[in-house]
């Protein structure tokens, strides 16, 4: 486990949800993959607002699990897009977690993901141009 020292992102989280029995593995563990997948829509709601429209996921670099998540914490995840190419996106996602009493909350995981903008045929296609806050 780390510490869980680091800074909450700024802003308000991409996705805000509760971790519930349903997603514990055999062990009774929250299961890395929920996780992956919360931090994976997270990501893709960033990215296919930057891109208006669809996107795909190409890529997941540097996935790091720091700390656990607990049946009944909330799970803040916090979305950034950190790069771009002419039909790419490069996200940062970081997930933290608070307990249901408590008001601490503790870094448990961060990812990069890369997502692709596609048009209607399922192909890449540019970006388009970016508003003066760098997403409309």
């Amino acid at each position: 486990m780390v510490d869980g020292s680091a800074t909450r992102p700024a802003g308000e989280p991409a996705i805000r949800t509760v971790a519930m029995p349903a997603d514990t593995n055999p062990a009774g563990d929250i299961f890395g993959g929920w996780l992956m997948a919360q931090m994976d829509m997270a990501a893709g709601s960033a990215a296919a607002r930057r891109a208006r429209g669809r996107c795909v996921t190409v890529a997941v670099n540097g996935m790091a699990f720091l700390n656990p998540v607990y049946v009944g914490d909330e799970v803040s995840l916090y979305a950034r897009i950190v790069g771009e190419g002419s039909t790419s996106m490069t996200i940062e996602v970081e997930a933290w977690r608070r307990s249901r009493d408590g008001d601490d909350a503790v870094q448990v995981t961060k990812a990069v993901f890369t997502f692709v903008a596609l048009d209607a045929g399922r192909r890449p296609r540019r970006l388009p141009p970016a508003g003066k806050d760098g997403i409309d």
